[in-house]
């Protein structure tokens, strides 16, 4: 089933890039207490994630959290070393948490996999936007074409806050 608002963020372990190397942290204690735009892309450094998706994100991160988010975070089915690499060549960093989320095990637990298998990219992540409140979703955007960045784009998000 597909995660939808009203519902608690699953407990699974994501892991970011610190400051030596990469670090777990799940995702209760990531979300507890703040107010989360958290947005998917099915891959980093693929062409609508680097072109569209994320470039929104970093253009209106401050607009964002002017409504009253904490924080801005991207969730990817890749490791931590290849989301910190994308964030830093975007940009991003320091502006969108990255939460790798390496074997799949949150898009499993959201009903948000997305099987690209026969594209040579294996299982991935739908596109989304959502916004979390201590844990909490209170509304999510997935594109029906995950190959487009329309209602989970940053504009988008800024329009429902």
């Amino acid at each position: 089933m597909t995660i939808k608002a009203g519902d608690r963020i699953p407990d699974v372990t994501f892991a970011t890039m610190g400051e030596n190397g990469p670090q777990p942290i799940k995702s209760a204690d990531y979300f507890k207490g703040r107010k989360v735009v958290l947005f998917s892309v099915p891959g980093a450094f693929t062409p609508t994630c680097s072109k569209t998706h994320l470039p929104g994100f970093v253009a209106k991160v401050d607009a964002i959290k002017a409504r009253g988010v904490d924080r801005v975070a991207v969730v990817a089915v890749n490791d931590a070393f290849v989301l910190d690499a994308w964030l830093e060549a975007s940009n991003a960093k320091g502006k969108v948490d990255g939460l790798a989320d390496g074997s799949a095990n949150f898009a499993k637990e959201t009903g948000t996999e997305l099987d690209l298998g026969a594209a040579g990219l294996g299982l991935r992540s739908k596109r989304y936007a959502a916004l979390i409140d201590d844990g909490v979703v209170k509304w999510i955007d997935i594109e029906d074409n995950s190959s487009c960045a329309t209602v989970s784009s940053a504009e988008s998000a800024l329009g429902k806050l």
